[in-house]
């Protein structure tokens, strides 16, 4: 058997699959081909090639939502890994093959990383397993491999790999960048060229040597962040000031670019960055008229077109067209100029609209709250608390809380009372009450908060203990 260390990559915003992807739950914690999220789909495809369990390089935001993730698949507890800020690839891997080779259980100290975004759909998994075996003998030798998609199209929005002849693993001749469509068609007339998949395979130590080579200060500010790491239970924290220190880099930039060492395999995996909505229409089954869907959706005369719906959506006399429902904003988009989504998401941004970062249901270690109505003076939010879960004992300056009960049982903590609360019951949290709601239950917890006063922000939380470290 093959025994590799997993390393998933974990920090992308997905901006372009907005308004499902955003930056508080970007588009490898949604389920958008199949059951599983695409990190989830990700450790899936490889957990048969490793008895270790994953490395994961996440955002320090959405680290209870890696580890819930692959908790609830029952994979291995992993060691995720959190980037106090993003620095891109280069150094992201070179901390993971860092704490990868100092792990006592890896006894050679050395292990075989296979480095994947945790955002890309594989349809093959069989094929793809079979092709980190082919791949394993060069990585093994010193190479640093990569995976080259088989081009089905002209495709503009890819970088390519140029490979040199011959069978199986072989070498590098150069990385090109996203050509214009003629240049995309010029490489699949002449062949021997290849989508960059952004996948890897080589020794740790190998991908280290090849780094102090070429980017020995990514390397320096790496180490250094790994020198100072903040052991939480599962997550790392890299040093702060030694990580933000390093430059900004892709692996490819960094190493591949420049290294003799890098190969690629060629791979017909049914690969697909999902990098847009029309890339996800391509993905998805499709009816006879081309139409591909996600919940309640009716097409009438209607061809080639996604939608995704949370409510119900009717599709009548269109061609072409993406059409994004949820709670709070709806995306219609020419399917030809989905790549354009992403500067609705830069004026969201600009305007400090909380569209560009958070669903209207917010997702917390706890559990979550849905903001259902709000007005002058009052907000309602409908909040879900996990078994065994507690928010943090806090105080609000400026608002008081009313809790009705929905399902499942409450234990309140307000100022020196504890008791417990059923369905149909309430409680009422004054302004400046010492407070903390449990769920002490085997079943969800749901009840419904009104609050009411001059200011209802988030930031007007003072906590005086909480069991997931937040401030």
């Amino acid at each position: 058997m093959v025994e590799v260390q997993a390393v998933l990559l974990s920090g992308g915003s997905g901006t372009r699959l907005w308004p499902l992807s955003r930056e508080a739950y970007p588009k490898q914690f949604l389920p958008l081909v199949g059951d599983d999220t695409m990190l989830q789909a990700t450790w899936r495809r490889v957990a048969a090639l490793s008895s270790h369990a994953p490395i994961v390089v996440a955002n320090e935001d959405h680290r209870f939502l890696v580890a819930e993730q692959l908790r609830v698949i029952g994979a291995p507890t992993p060691r995720i890994v959190l980037e106090p800020v993003g620095r891109n690839t280069a150094p992201a891997i070179a901390a993971a093959a860092l704490i990868a080779r100092a792990d006592p259980q890896h006894e050679d100290g050395d292990p075989l990383l296979l480095v994947l975004p945790s955002d890309h759909v594989v349809r093959d998994d069989a094929a793809f397993r079979a092709a980190v075996i082919a791949a394993t003998p060069a990585a093994e030798a010193g190479a640093l491999v990569t995976f080259g998609i088989v081009p089905q199209a002209p495709e503009t929005g890819f970088g390519y790999i140029h490979a040199d002849t011959g069978e199986g693993v072989r070498k590098v001749l150069r990385f090109v960048e996203k050509p214009d469509a003629a240049t995309a068609q010029r490489y699949l007339d002449e062949g021997g060229y290849y989508w960059n998949s952004g996948m890897f395979l080589f020794r740790a130590s190998r991908f280290l040597e090849e780094l102090a080579k070429y980017r020995p200060d990514i390397l320096a500010a790496a180490r250094a962040a790994c020198e100072h790491l903040d052991p939480d239970g599962e997550f790392l924290r890299l040093d702060r000031d030694a990580f933000a220190a390093s430059p900004s880099e892709s692996i490819d930039y960094a190493v591949m670019e420049k290294t003799d060492a890098a190969m690629v395999l060629p791979v017909d995996i049914g690969w697909n960055d999902v990098g847009s909505w029309s890339a996800l229409w391509d993905v998805s089954e499709q009816d006879a008229d081309g139409n591909a869907h996600h919940g309640d959706v009716i097409a009438i005369d209607s061809r080639n077109s996604y939608a995704y719906a949370q409510r119900l959506v009717a599709l009548v006399g269109v061609d072409d067209l993406i059409v994004v429902e949820t709670d709070d904003a709806v995306l219609v988009a020419a399917k030809d100029k989905v790549q354009e989504v992403k500067q609705v998401v830069a004026r969201l941004k600009a305007e400090k609209r909380s569209q560009a970062a958070l669903h209207r249901e917010v997702h917390r270690p706890w559990g979550s709250y849905d903001s259902v109505d709000a007005g002058p003076g009052f907000q309602v939010k409908r909040i879900k608390v996990k078994p065994g879960a507690a928010l943090s004992l806090q105080s609000h300056n400026r608002r008081a809380e009313h809790w009705i009960v929905v399902r499942g049982t409450a234990r309140v903590i307000r100022n020196n009372d504890v008791f417990e609360l059923f369905a149909n019951q309430s409680t009422y949290i004054p302004i400046g009450a010492k407070h903390r709601l449990e769920n002490p239950g085997a079943e969800i917890l749901e009840l419904i908060e009104v609050q009411s006063g001059d200011y209802l922000g988030e930031d007007d939380i003072i906590r005086y203990e909480d069991v997931y470290g937040r401030g």
